[in-house]
Parts: C-alpha cells; sequence; structure tokens
C-alpha cells in the first residue's frame, strides 16, 4: 500500500453521507481524499496512488458505472468498491461488469462497511502469488497472476487484483468444492451471511472471459448447496 496509512478515494455528492464516510475511515486510521464528481475522480486517479477506491453509482456528469470503466483503463489492480441506492441485481450486476470489486447498497450498516473495506485492504496488501503460478493453462486459456493478465479466445484481458485473487483460490484447490463462506473470506476478506450477490456474479465475469459457452460452464462449476469448483478439465 501507498505509505503507512492507507489511502482511499471517497467519490460521493451527497455531502451530508460523504462527511460521515469520511469521518469513520479517518476514525479508523486510513487516509481519505474526497471528491464529488467521476470527472474529479479520473483526474485524481491520473494524479495520485490510491489503496482503495469507494465509488458511488449516482453522480453528476459522469455516471458511477463508466468511472469504473475508465478507473480499469488507468489501474486494473486498485479495488473498486460501489456504493449505491440501487438494489435491483442488473444494477448489481451492471457495477460488477463494470470492474468492481464489490457493491453495497445504501443505507447500509456502518460495521459491515467497515469490515469490508478493511478486508478488501488487508487482502490487497497480503496477497503476493508465487512464480510458479505463472501461465496457468485451461482450455485455451493462460492466465499470468504476476502480471495481472491473461489470454483467452476474446484476446488478451487485464484482470483485478480480486480476480487475480480468485483465480489463485481455484487454481491452488482445483477439483475442490469450495463453500461460498470460504471464498469471501478468502478472496474479499470477510464471511457474511447476509443476501449478497457479488460472489455469484463475479463468477458470471469470470465465466464470460474463460468459458467457451458461459451458460454451459465447464471450468468454474456450481455445487448446489456448497459453493463453486474449478477444473481444467473440460
Amino acid at each position: 500500500m501507498s505509505g503507512e496509512r492507507p489511502h482511499i478515494l471517497l467519490v460521493e455528492d451527497e455531502m451530508h453521507l460523504a462527511r460521515g464516510i469520511t469521518f469513520n475511515l479517518e476514525q479508523e486510521g486510513y487516509l481519505v481524499s474526497h471528491v464529488e464528481s467521476g470527472e474529479e475522480a479520473l483526474d485524481k486517479v491520473t494524479m495520485e496512488k490510491f489503496d482503495l477506491i469507494i465509488l458511488d453509482v449516482m453522480l453528476p456528469g459522469i455516471g458511477g458505472f463508466e468511472v469504473c470503466q475508465k478507473i480499469r483503463g488507468l489501474d486494473s489492480r486498485v479495488p473498486v468498491l460501489m456504493l449505491t441506492a440501487r438494489s435491483a441485481e442488473s444494477d448489481r450486476i451492471s457495477g460488477l461488469a463494470a470492474g468492481a470489486d464489490d457493491y453495497l447498497v445504501k443505507p447500509f450498516n456502518l460495521k459491515e462497511f467497515l469490515l469490508r473495506v478493511s478486508g478488501m485492504l488487508r487482502r490487497s496488501a497480503w496477497y503476493r502469488p508465487e512464480p510458479v503460478e505463472e501461465g496457468y493453462r485451461f482450455g485455451d486459456n493462460e492466465v499470468f497472476l504476476l502480471s495481472y493478465r491473461a489470454r483467452t479466445r476474446q484476446g488478451e484481458i487485464d484482470l483485478t487484483d480480486l480476480e487475480v485473487r480468485m483465480l489463485s483460490l481455484f487454481f491452488h484447490r482445483e477439483g475442490e468444492a469450495i463453500p461460498r463462506g470460504e471464498i469471501l473470506e478468502s478472496v474479499w476478506g470477510y464471511a457474511t451471511d447476509a443476501e449478497t450477490r457479488t460472489l455469484d456474479n463475479f463468477i458470471v465475469r469470470l465465466r464470460k472471459y474463460f468459458e467457451p459457452e458461459p451458460s454451459r460452464p465447464v471450468f468454474f462449476q456450481t455445487v448446489r448447496g456448497v459453493g463453486y469448483r474449478f477444473s481444467r478439465k473440460s
């Protein structure tokens, strides 16, 4: 992470909410930069390095989904947590498809919010892939964990930090049915019984990247009542 204090960029145009979030994050020891628009956020990201970006969806000017996509073009690794008053499943999918790592619906529980922030920062800081993980092949795909990229049928793609951590977990435990809670704890840094489709939507993203037919997955398989299993045998 940058410096001793994790540096967080908060993109939120509701000032009363932004002040509350900033206060609580600073109480946890984080350094917080706050901007009110997507345009300001993109300017910040081009000039400074952040350890986490907290991004509201409903912004004046450029919307949060487009901002997230542009941020991913500038930095494929920085964790992005999206905040929104929208709770529709399609909006969650849109946020994750744009490159977000997690999604929290307003109004949210402060304790859960802080746990998600600390978990995302902790996992990002601790993760160090082993050299032997480079060039992992399955099907027509090749994943390079150290350089955060992959070759697929669609061409070469950049991977986010959470995508790399999830792929690393699956690769290390190939063939095992990994419980949902264990994946959440290992990849996002928290385990929760809350109703969230974040993990499921993330799996959808990986299937779009790597499966020959995403609707009929052979690599990233659902294990009903448990979680997911990875197998490179198609």
